[in-house]
């Protein structure tokens, strides 16, 4: 299904494919987005916090909570607020699950 289906489909803000920025996760979206653990606000990960993570990641040392390692580099992610755990975004997509999530 076509992302801007699949957020239709979900009730999520769809944004046209022309004018769309790779990378960029809709603010209005961000606002509403929640950790599905502990419902605490996300936001963007910071450079610097990737970078941390991908030296683990690189060094095969990161586990997610399920349990599975994490092999890939990650481009952008979403941070709880607490700082503790973090979501991995793929193709824009946040993955917002608590087995995907990362503790930091």
């Amino acid at each position: 299904m076509p992302k801007q289906l699949a957020a239709a489909h979900w009730g999520l803000p769809c944004r046209p494919v022309m004018g769309y920025t790779p990378g960029v996760i809709d603010k209005d979206l961000l606002e509403i987005l929640a950790c599905p653990q502990t419902h605490q606000p996300l936001r963007m990960a910071s450079a610097a916090e990737l970078a941390s993570l991908n030296g683990r990641i690189a060094g095969g040392k990161l586990v997610n909570k399920g349990g599975k390692p994490v092999e890939h580099k990650l481009e952008e992610a979403l941070m709880r607020g607490d700082g503790k755990v973090l979501y991995p975004v793929r193709e824009s997509i946040p993955m917002l699950l608590i087995d995907e999530g990362i503790e930091t």
